[in-house]
């Protein structure tokens, strides 16, 4: 096991002397790549963002844009980073110092201001400049797709980077302007090359440690002797945890890399995911094939943060506002929990306890996500939030109907913020349940979907607001089914 060092524009730097806890942001700006800038340091406003290889869906390698000040540094141990700075002279064929295609559009076209949030849009439209099969995808027309460029440009890879002082307008015409890379693009390049292997990595300093182990079975040995270990994926809630409230650690254990959890398996029965995949890897590889899922994934935060949430976090960590919970229990998921002695499988309505509480014990993780098949074919997904993206929600709501002639045989819905866990809205099931799908129906169900839960009233939402949206959102999905029909 060898000293943890990143690959950062290149050139190997060594991790020490920086704490376990340091985060990239912090670890690149201490050796002088200050385009990574910290705005609010916990994954919104996208001015750390950075571009990691990462194992690829179309390619052997992706470069994947994520947020550098949620990542601790160690995590990053034998991995390829490129920063604002290195695109330049790692992304530009001929003279050093030529700007990348990416930063050239952005110059020319007005679409810096005051500079500051500029470096992490230039990583972001980077990523979205090499995904493999943009230029495949280049015939939507601006007037009935908005969101898509003419050269494939899919703009909610920006969703994660929120500053607009030059307005919208500048930005857009510079990620819908550039082209393809060049063939001898190094960046280009290096997509057809394998990405770094995951490395064991052993990094304690000042009585903290960060350790990852190579196999699901020496890390379930490890959180057996450590039992009070963090565990962390992408870092997406634990960064903020860092950052925000300044909480620490003795013993962070990272899962992210183990091939046991990032396993996608359809067979003729069930979908099994792993864990530690991320969503925009589940997103990309199920390509469509749970509808319910790709409803969910352009609503949850934003393309930086899906980069690296994984559904094993969003589950883990217990929140009774994730956005996942309330889909996975429509779909009637099932989680997957391994320790040392073997693994159990617990349906996810069975699975929280209480308010960041589950039957989860001491020295398990969630190996995997348990989809059981046929899926029932009226789904929607509905996301209320003050914002459009990269928001978290005050209701979600998530259905799967089997109406056949005329009569619902069979209904969940999953719901999210109105209560202390996601809960199924049972009592509504029931109502629909059996009798036609009807306005009529469905009106005395919206009446009884109103008074599920205990919603709150908080900065986001009163719980009066939270009931009337849960009626709401069983007359949109009314609505919508009947358009569907008629059409």
């Amino acid at each position: 096991m060898t000293a943890p060092r990143i690959t950062v524009n290149g050139t190997e730097a060594p991790i020490a002397p920086a704490a376990p806890h340091t985060t990239v942001l912090d670890f690149l700006r201490e050796r002088g790549l200050t385009g990574t800038k910290e705005g609010c340091a916990e994954g919104e406003c996208g001015a750390c963002a950075i571009l990691v290889a990462r194992p690829g869906t179309n390619e052997p390698t992706d470069w994947v844009a994520v947020n550098a000040c949620l990542l601790p540094a160690a995590a990053l141990d034998g991995q390829e980073v490129v920063t604002s700075e290195g695109l330049a002279t790692s992304g530009t064929p001929g003279a050093p110092g030529t700007l990348h295609p990416v930063q050239e559009e952005m110059a020319v076209r007005g679409g810096s201001q005051c500079g500051f949030c500029t470096p992490g849009f230039v990583c972001s439209m980077a990523a979205e400049y090499y995904r493999p099969d943009r230029c495949a995808h280049a015939e939507p027309a601006e007037e009935t797709d908005p969101e898509h460029g003419p050269n494939g440009f899919d703009l909610h890879a920006l969703s994660g980077n929120l500053c607009r002082c030059t307005g919208y307008r500048p930005i857009r015409d510079a990620a819908f302007a550039v082209g393809a890379p060049a063939d001898e693009d190094p960046l280009a390049r290096r997509r057809e090359q394998s990405p770094p292997a995951p490395v064991a990595t052993e990094y304690v300093r000042d009585g903290s440690a960060f350790l990852r182990k190579n196999t699901l079975g020496e890390t379930l040995r490890l959180l057996r002797e450590r039992p009070d270990a963090v565990v962390v994926a992408g870092s997406t809630d634990w960064g903020v945890e860092v950052n925000i409230r300044s909480r620490r650690a003795d013993c962070v254990i990272a899962v992210d890399r183990l091939p046991e959890l990032r396993e996608l398996r359809v067979g003729s029965d069930a979908v099994e995911v792993g864990a530690a995949l991320t969503l925009t890897e589940i997103e990309r590889r199920l390509d469509g094939r749970v509808p319910l899922l790709a409803e969910l994934f352009p609503q949850f935060a934003s393309r930086l943060i899906r980069n690296g949430a994984t559904l094993g976090g969003n589950l883990g960590t217990g929140s009774p506002i994730g956005d996942s919970p309330p889909v996975l229990l429509a779909l009637e998921a099932s989680v997957v929990l391994a320790d040392a002695d073997g693994e159990r499988q617990v349906p996810l309505a069975e699975y929280f306890t209480g308010y960041r509480q589950s039957v989860r014990r001491p020295g398990e993780l969630i190996r995997a996500v348990r989809l059981p098949l046929p899926l029932s074919p009226v789904v929607a997904f509905h996301k209320i939030a003050k914002r459009r993206f990269d928001d978290i929600s005050s209701v979600a709501v998530a259905f799967a109907l089997d109406v056949e002639d005329g009569i619902v045989r069979k209904a969940r819905i999953g719901l999210g913020g109105v209560a202390a866990t996601p809960i199924r809205a049972l009592t509504t099931e029931e109502a629909l349940e059996g009798r036609p799908w009807t306005a009529e129906t469905v009106e005395a169900a919206a009446r009884v979907l109103r008074a599920e839960g205990t919603p709150l009233n908080d900065q986001r939402a009163s719980a009066a607001y939270r009931s009337a949206m849960l009626g709401q959102s069983l007359l949109k999905l009314y609505a919508q089914t009947t358009e569907a029909v008629s059409s």
